[in-house]
């Protein structure tokens, strides 16, 4: 059965993005400690989702291959964009994420749908009861504000289903909204 999880890291205070939107507090971790936590999670996906404030920024990083090749990418947005990496399945959306939902799913044929970036985008989802697990990594550093990791429109009571401690002092957490 498909599941539409918020696979994200964030400060300690809360945020996924700094001041100006740039991701390298979290870069300076590098990838290694927490590679076979994300390989076992990027196995059960079907679908990634993502704004285009989050594919420009992959696109950015001048990448030569699309790092969730494979996988349907489908970006939100209401300007023009084009794939820019050749061979890539991705796919451009407008309209609302609750609409849009179904869709997800069904192109990730029993797999997950990944939310991948876009705090908004997980929020309105949560909201409307769509958002089934929050796999959150928690990194030691505080950023005092930036993009909020989950900024809902009411409260949602989480349920702490597993925890990992790493080397680096990060936090694990998955939870599953009730």
């Amino acid at each position: 059965m498909s599941s539409t999880i918020y696979y994200v890291a964030s400060s300690i205070d809360g945020f996924i993005a700094d001041r100006e939107g740039r991701l390298d507090w979290l870069l300076e971790f590098g990838m290694e400690e927490f590679s076979p936590h994300y390989e076992a999670f990027l196995e059960k996906v079907g679908v990634v989702v993502m704004g285009s404030t989050t594919y420009e920024f992959v696109l950015g990083e001048g990448l030569e291959t699309w790092p969730y090749d494979g996988l349907q990418t489908r970006v939100l947005t209401h300007r023009e964009l084009s794939v820019a990496v050749e061979g890539a399945d991705i796919r451009f959306e407008s309209g609302d994420v609750v609409d849009l939902h179904a869709g997800w799913v069904e192109a990730a044929d029993g797999r997950d749908v990944w939310i991948v970036g876009g705090g908004a985008i997980a929020a309105a989802l949560a909201d409307a009861g769509l958002l089934d697990v929050v796999d959150l990594t928690i990194m030691p550093v505080v950023l005092g504000a930036g993009a909020p990791l989950l900024p809902l429109a009411g409260t949602r009571a989480l349920t702490a289903e597993a925890t990992t401690t790493y080397p680096s002092g990060a936090l694990g957490v998955t939870y599953r909204l009730t």
